[in-house]
């Protein structure tokens, strides 16, 4: 990263890259092998300030993100803290991308109270969906959730799973849908009865079952199956007008968001492959040289994506700014992933091999891959460019 004016932002972005580099990564290993969420790395973040980075100034907070018109500076700390981390990420991700939906659907009330909790306590927030329709083979559960009216609110029963952050966060933003089981991704579309409904996690109908979350990669966020048991949310939980995530396309968003995660990972097998190289007197192979170039190709050209991306929804440019997101989406995944796959080629087997980072990355880059179905991506891209109907949101017909 090389800044030169010194601004909130510039000197965010200096923080995080600091911390990133002197405590995070060093951190990183253990939280993988634990599988547990990476506490110490978010206490670290709040006493920096950069845990309200996504809080507005009139609020405490350092004002990024799309909906404050400030998002490049967002993606890079996300990048910053991927670099070190991409679990660390993914939970920085749903902490971030929570506070600017409160801060673009939440009432004045909702505001004061939450990022009130964020700038003095640390709270800490994440957002689910996820609601997988069918279970995978050998798997006895069945996720989903209902949500039945109640004098002054809503009653929540059932089961939300990949909750990242599961066993971090204080506040949950649940996505659920009035018409059942199924969270966003699987609403009809009509999509009226679709609820933000913020959850305070210390409510003791909420239990998280650690048992279900043993993943490949990824392992640090934590992403727990939740259960919920008969959970009162009240009326004043209600985060904007019923459908109005739907409405407004939130996810195209955070869709940018994702890759921008993607390219810390790539930055980090790029600087591991040099340092490397260098150590081991290889930098004048014909062949190490043309990986290295890919690299770098390949890192500056996702960095100019996430640039412009971020440039349209600062100016205000919303519908080339939700389909451009799902090409950067698209293509920085393919960037990072030959990346790390260049890395792996030049520096060989040792690469793979713990302390090596690169091992952890190449897991956790697979793994959060597939938070989106790339196929559905592309298709959508494609429908957009035939002009046929599409939804940028959640890459659907």
């Amino acid at each position: 990263m090389t800044t030169t004016a010194h601004t909130p932002a510039t000197t965010a972005l200096r923080q995080a890259e600091r911390l990133a580099r002197d405590s995070f990564a060093a951190r990183a290993d253990g939280y993988d092998r634990d599988a547990v969420f990476p506490a110490d790395d978010f206490a670290d973040l709040f006493a920096a300030g950069l845990l309200a980075a996504a809080v507005p100034t009139d609020y405490g907070g350092l004002g990024l993100g799309p909906q404050q018109r400030e998002t490049l500076p967002l993606w890079q700390l996300t990048t910053l803290l991927a670099g070190a981390d991409l679990s660390l990420a993914r939970c920085w991700e749903g902490h971030a991308n929570s506070l600017v939906l409160i801060d673009a659907l939440g009432s004045a009330e909702q505001k004061r109270r939450w990022f009130g909790g964020v700038v003095e306590r640390g709270e800490i927030w994440a957002a689910w969906s996820g609601e997988p329709r069918a279970p995978k083979p050998g798997e006895v559960p069945r996720f989903g959730t209902t949500v039945a009216a109640a004098d002054g609110g809503w009653v929540l029963h059932g089961t939300k799973a990949f909750a990242t952050s599961a066993t971090g966060a204080r506040w949950a933003i649940l996505l659920v849908d009035r018409a059942g089981p199924g969270g966003a991704r699987h609403s009809p579309g009509t999509s009226d009865g679709v609820l933000l409904l913020a959850c305070d996690l210390g409510d003791p109908t909420v239990t998280v079952d650690t048992s279900w979350w043993n993943p490949g990669g990824m392992r640090a966020t934590a992403s727990h199956a939740v259960r919920f048991d008969g959970t009162f949310l009240p009326y004043d939980r209600l985060i904007g007008e019923p459908g109005s995530y739907l409405a407004g396309y939130w996810q195209c968003a955070f869709v940018p968001h994702y890759a921008a995660s993607f390219l810390g990972a790539a930055e980090a097998a790029y600087r591991y492959a040099l340092g490397y190289l260098k150590h081991q007197g290889k930098s004048g192979d014909p062949y190490v040289q043309q990986r290295v170039g890919r690299m770098a190709v390949n890192i500056d050209t996702a960095r100019l994506w996430l640039r412009h991306v971020a440039a349209l929804w600062d100016e205000g440019r919303l519908e080339e700014a939700r389909i451009a997101g799902s090409q950067a989406r698209h293509l920085i995944e393919h960037l990072a992933e030959e990346t790390v796959h260049h890395c792996i080629r030049a520096c060989g087997a040792r690469s793979l091999i713990r302390p090596s980072p690169v091992e952890r990355i190449l897991r956790d880059l697979t793994f959060y891959q597939r938070h989106d179905n790339d196929d559905h991506i592309l298709a959508t891209i494609g429908r957009a460019a035939l002009g046929e109907s599409y939804d940028p949101a959640f890459h659907r017909l």
